[in-house]
């Protein structure tokens, strides 16, 4: 990657969702503000991993260990965060938003509520339509139309 370079190419962000520390990592870092410490990010990365909380102190420990060495490092190279060894904060870059986007349909943004409730009311004018003696498809094609356009629009969006 180029240093003048200001997007994260597709390799690099799939490098980075390929780790469930590194995606949890940044997850945290965005519900709080960009900013947290190692040790917080370990308390919380750790907690899931041992089924425990607080985790127990080895968990914490390893945790800490595989950020403070391998992800952070990966992360600050990548432009993703800034780390300060002396003062162990970690925060969040513009980068960041780039990844961030890739981890939104995982994270539920997916919205199937929305074209649940599209597919019903094209189902209800059809069968309205067919009681009342008009063409189904034709009554049901602006419902569709919108699917097509919020789907368009989350997709162009992503």
């Amino acid at each position: 990657m180029s240093e003048e370079s200001t997007t994260l190419d597709q390799e690099e962000i799939h490098d980075v969702l390929r780790n469930e520390r590194r995606r949890e990592l940044i997850s945290f870092l965005t519900r709080h503000d960009g900013y947290a410490t190692i040790q917080e990010l370990s308390e919380h990365i750790a907690a899931p991993e041992s089924g425990t909380e607080p985790p127990p102190r080895n968990v914490r420990q390893s945790v800490y260990v595989s950020l403070h060495q391998t992800h952070l490092p990966k992360l600050e190279a990548l432009g993703v965060v800034d780390y300060d060894t002396d003062s162990k904060d970690v925060r969040l870059r513009d980068r960041a938003t780039q990844i961030e986007g890739y981890m939104r349909p995982a994270n539920g943004d997916g919205r199937p509520e929305l074209y649940a409730g599209l597919g019903a009311l094209g189902a209800l004018l059809t069968i309205a339509a067919t009681l009342v003696d008009v063409d189904g498809g034709l009554a049901a094609l602006p419902v569709f139309i919108v699917i097509i356009l919020v789907a368009s629009y989350q997709a162009w969006g992503r």
